[in-house]
């Protein structure tokens, strides 16, 4: 049996294990010591074959911790991609940040559970938009894109990439308009189409009643003000709810030696222990943030930013204050008792907010 075996191995492995018995049995009768056989062998006596080195202790305890995290296990069980998840979900539950129909920001995505949690709760019609500097895979059904949200270029690709209607769900007026120019024929929306929309036939009926009969004369047209919501779209902002959790420490577990994988990892503020610079790191991504947000956030929407607790944070809270109508500062019960992260929430975004006093921009 041993001698069938050993002839299926490739000739490689036969070689070597030939040279490995040969030795063994001159060692055995000169008494030289096998020196693979040792475990403080450095390396591995064949190149192709690597040999695991032992876990680092604060990898070990990271393990340990997340065995016991309640919270890791139930993420793990319902397909979310961490334990952030849930402090997004009790977050929601308390002040109702996402509503069906919302167009979702999603700013340092990876690896994913805020946006999954976002495109659940935006449904049906919503639309979700991630953006991280590290490369991950989306969840399905989110749109994202790679780069490095301090860079304005990449800030202005992402606003560009919302506003021109990429990153956002069509609306029901939208559709009217199509099948009032003849796109409905053969291209038009069918009634299944618009039921899996969430729309339907009635709200169909109603959009193309208020646009054939309550259309204002043209006399009468100059003088009407627009909406705030096309107010809104005219200063380009579109977007329902912006979140930010870029500041979120997750562990590199994979491609730790290539740079173009480590070096952003290290960059976004992945905790250092050391309280101050976790802080003012996290105060940057915050500011970045807003300063999206107030370009972007239509008027009513909702924001959410975490940051990490120090002597800054109060300012930040009152920028907050006079662009919402509401500012909460939570820590859910979900978020770790050791961590001194934190989060604003900041509720109906104000129409007559004023860019240098929020901002401070002169």
């Amino acid at each position: 049996m041993l001698n069938k075996a050993v002839a299926r191995l490739p000739t490689e492995l036969r070689l070597l294990l030939l040279c490995d018995t040969r030795f063994a049995a001159l060692s055995a009768r000169q008494n030289i010591p096998i020196p693979w056989s040792s475990p403080t062998y450095p390396h591995s006596p064949h190149p192709h074959l690597q040999t695991r080195t032992a876990s680092s202790a604060s990898s070990s305890r990271w393990k340990t911790r997340q065995s016991n995290d309640s919270y890791a296990r139930e993420a793990k069980v319902a397909g979310l991609k961490s334990r952030a998840a849930f402090k997004l979900l009790e977050i929601n539950d308390k002040y109702r940040v996402f509503r069906p129909g919302d167009t979702v920001v999603d700013l340092g995505y990876a690896p994913g559970s805020w946006s999954q949690v976002a495109l659940n709760r935006t449904q049906p019609g919503g639309r979700v938009v991630g953006i991280d500097i590290i490369p991950a895979q989306p969840p399905r059904g989110v749109s994202t894109l790679q780069g490095d949200f301090l860079s304005g270029e990449i800030r202005e690709e992402l606003r560009r990439f919302v506003v021109e209607g990429q990153g956002r769900p069509r609306r029901i007026e939208e559709m009217v308009r199509r099948e009032g120019e003849g796109e409905d024929e053969g291209n038009g929306w069918t009634e299944e189409q618009l039921e899996r929309e969430g729309r339907g036939v009635v709200e169909l009926e109603r959009a193309s009643g208020q646009q054939e009969g309550d259309l204002p004369s043209e006399g009468r047209r100059s003088d009407k003000k627009p909406s705030q919501r096309q107010a809104d779209e005219a200063e380009g902002r579109v977007v329902n709810v912006v979140l930010s959790d870029m500041c979120e420490p997750w562990p590199l577990v994979a491609s730790s030696w290539i740079k173009s994988v480590s070096n952003p990892w290290r960059r976004m503020m992945n905790t250092s222990g050391l309280s101050f610079r976790d802080h003012a790191g996290s105060m940057d991504l915050c500011h970045a943030a807003l300063n999206f947000a107030f370009d972007t956030l239509s008027t009513g929407g909702n924001f959410l930013c975490k940051f990490y607790q120090g002597k800054e944070d109060k300012a930040l809270e009152l920028r907050l204050k006079k662009l919402f109508d509401k500012t909460y500062r939570i820590k859910p019960d979900s978020s770790r008792k050791e961590s001194k992260e934190a989060y604003f929430v900041g509720l109906r975004r104000k129409a007559a907010a004023v860019r240098n006093e929020v901002l401070g921009e002169g």
